[in-house]
């Protein structure tokens, strides 16, 4: 049996959210207007209106946004944010009139916005839907049925060639899809015998997704971004004659404008800075690393350097030399092309041309900071002050100087260099024994590492990080899956790994499982990582309370990512089965309720199908005696918070007065605490004190009695 591992034993993320959701609940009470609630590990947060000074670098192999969901719905945020500032291609009326047919083959390169003008194309045929859903690439298109309920388009990402249907399936899918007044976007790669194998055997004519001019795509997006238009006017203004032109050169891709209308649309009243605007959109061409690693290749010290800035960029320097120093030790000489000649003596070249001294790797002074950044084209930026784990503290992070370089870098040298792939993986796995916060990019890394080696063996190295003994491997091999998961090939392979590994008796790779359905890989399929937590519980005790915590928290991102109703649905339906699944919807449910009462109160003041499941969990835990404190400790906290205004009320009153009318033990037992608590302002007194008095007298028709116009019972 292994030793528990103590960084098992951190303080959970959500027990911090206790402060926020209470003052956040009570401005919505208050006010009216609902707060928000963000978890958002390793983020910059901006949710107001700000002018001025705003400023966000390139954060290197972590800089990703919120994961697009890959398979369940597509959120309606999205979809607009999609359509906000979309540049029609050229291509654009032809594939409206393509999906016409129900069903639009779109291919393109990586970074040419073909899932912008997936969403778009999807969103203009169904009349300004936003009811679309998600398909990963490994839906059997042969077998698959539109899911109704009224979604109205369907995104495929990177079907995989052995589930193309053929000639009749393609035609049966457009009745299916003409049947549910539905269409269908898949998402190709630009793959020339895909294309052709597409139009050979199934007829069709895929669309190429090239992206419209840069000038187009700014234009669009800062219309969108910046909607005063003397606003925009004097932003254009400040601009030196022919900078803009010159940034918006013609193989700049959508994306990398959307940075450069972002990084203007967020300047200060004296315009955007000329120099950041050059920086923000300088992205290193794959020709370039070449000529970055010439020089390095007689400097051992430079290139572990380089490697280190590559994986830990945005981390305190001193971070990133101490790894890099720690590469060095475990090349023994593999960086260097020198070979050792016993401690530091001289020799003569075998041209004759003279000495040449063998580097000494125990000489402290070997490098300075500054010449070590200027070797890599990186520098140090100014002083930050971070949080993690309670603490704060400060850094002065290592950036390069040109976006985007890090991962560029990193699969340059991952594919050239065949030695090198194993010697980072051996140096990435060690670095995570001694700090838990370097899980984050190592996960990036090894799942960008498992795209460029590809082959049946992309994943086993991630499966080495998952069987380790240490919190922080499993967490990086979350994120790893997370990352690999965006490849359309490897994401079939991720999905089986994930259901063996929860299917499975290991701890560790449950534990890796249930983590990575509350990472990226999760929250883009909400509906497979609900299926896989319930897999990797086993309960919670002893050893397996460790994968039960882990499935808890999984879930409460799972359902704080806007996917409240489907968690709901589902734990719901755990708690009608006999066992475990019970055990863990019951456990779980006073969490949810705490983390997110905005939209559960919302539903209660809304009523239907949501409200009726949410009132039935609640009456269940509250007759639960090992949960009834926890339950009771939320609802308590809702009935005080509800006295601050009139927002609430209607909702935890409409709540209360459901649970009185069919009153059971753990009802009564909350009646008791809402009638004893001392704040005099507290919502469903009379609800309680009402209950309780029929109660007393054994009175059978109180469920009869007549509402309260303020939703209470008379």
């Amino acid at each position: 049996m292994s030793t528990a591992d103590p960084s098992e034993d951190l303080a959970d993320p959500g027990e911090d959210l206790a402060d926020e959701v209470g003052l956040g609940l009570r401005d919505w009470a208050m006010t009216g207007v609902p707060y928000s609630l963000i978890i958002a590990p390793q983020a910059n947060i901006n949710t107001g209106s700000v002018r001025g000074g705003q400023h966000v670098a390139n954060g290197g192999v972590l800089a990703h946004g919120r994961p697009e969901a890959h398979e369940g719905p597509i959120s309606a945020p999205e979809v607009l944010g999609a359509c906000a500032g979309f540049a029609e291609p050229a291509w654009f009326g032809t594939a409206l009139a393509e999906l016409d047919g129900g069903i639009l083959f779109l291919h393109g390169e990586a970074g040419t916005g073909r899932r912008t003008a997936a969403l778009n194309l999807l969103q203009r045929h169904s009349g300004s839907s936003t009811d679309l859903c998600a398909l990963d690439g490994d839906v059997d298109l042969s077998a698959w049925r539109p899911v109704g309920s009224g979604v109205r388009g369907y995104l495929v990402h990177g079907l995989l060639p052995q589930y193309l249907p053929g000639p009749a399936g393609l035609a049966n899918l457009r009745r299916l899809l003409r049947d549910a007044d539905a269409r269908m976007v898949v998402m190709l790669p630009n793959e020339p015998d895909r294309i052709r194998a597409l139009v050979r055997d199934l007829h069709v004519v895929p669309v190429r997704c090239d992206p419209p001019p840069p000038p187009a795509v700014f234009e669009a997006r800062l219309r969108a971004a910046v909607p005063d238009p003397d606003r925009r006017g004097e932003l254009l203004g400040r601009l030196e004659p022919g900078l803009l032109d010159s940034l918006l050169a013609p193989e700049l891709l959508p994306f990398q404008v959307a940075e450069l209308v972002t990084a203007m649309a967020a300047s200060g009243g004296d315009g955007p800075d000329h120099a950041e605007l050059r920086e923000h959109l300088n992205s290193l061409a794959k020709t370039d690393v070449p000529e970055l690693l010439k020089p390095l290749r007689h400097d051992p010290e430079g290139l572990a350097f380089l490697l280190a800035t590559c994986v830990f960029e945005g981390f305190d320097h001193r971070v990133v030399r101490d790894e890099a120093d720690r590469l060095l030790a475990l090349a023994d000489g593999r960086l260097g092309d020198v070979l050792p000649n016993g401690g530091g003596a001289e020799r003569e070249d075998a041209s004759g041309g003279g000495d040449r001294k063998q580097p000494n790797p125990d000489f402290v002074f070997r490098r300075s900071l500054e010449e070590l950044l200027d070797a890599v084209r990186a520098r140090c930026g100014p002083r930050e002050i971070r949080r993690h784990n309670r603490v704060t503290y400060s850094v002065e992070p290592v950036r390069f100087t040109r976006h985007r370089q890090a991962e560029t870098v990193l699969q340059h040298v991952w594919r050239q260099y065949g030695k090198l792939p194993g010697l980072l993986t051996e140096w990435l796995k060690a670095a995570l024994l001694g700090d838990t916060e370097l899980a984050g990019p190592v996960g990036q890394v090894m799942g960008l590492a498992a795209g460029w080696g590809g082959g049946r063996r992309a994943l086993r190295h991630i499966q080495d990080l998952a069987l380790t003994d240490h919190a922080s491997g499993r967490t990086a091999a979350a994120y790893a899956l997370g990352v690999a998961a965006r490849d359309t090939v490897l994401v079939v392979e991720v999905k089986s790994l994930l259901r063996k590994w929860s299917e499975g008796k290991d701890w560790r790779l449950r534990i890796t499982a249930a983590r990575a359905c509350g990472t990226e890989f999760g929250l883009s399929r909400p509906g497979v990582a609900l299926t896989l937590l319930r897999s990797a519980y086993r309960g919670a005790k002893g050893e397996e309370e460790r994968v039960a915590r882990t499935v808890r928290l999984s879930l409460r991102s799972l359902s704080a990512a806007g996917n409240q109703s489907t968690v709901l649905h589902r734990i719901a339906a755990w708690a009608e089965r006999p066992g475990e699944a019970a055990q863990l919807a019951l456990d779980v449910l006073p969490a949810l309720l705490n983390d997110d009462p905005e939209w559960f109160l919302a539903e209660l003041r809304a009523g239907g199908e949501d409200a009726a499941l949410l009132t039935a969990l609640v009456r269940r835990i509250l007759d639960d005696d090992g949960r009834f404190d926890a339950a009771c400790r939320v609802l308590i906290d809702w009935c005080r918070v509800a006295g601050w205004g009139t927002v609430l009320r209607p909702a935890v009153e409409t709540l209360l007065t459901d649970l009185a009318r069919d009153l059971g033990r753990g009802a009564l037992r909350l009646f008791v605490e809402i009638d004893n608590d001392e704040d005099p302002d507290i919502v469903g007194r009379s609800i309680a004190q009402y209950a309780l008095t029929a109660w007393r007298r054994g009175d059978q028709q109180y469920h009869r009695a007549a509402a309260h116009p303020n939703g209470g019972i008379s």
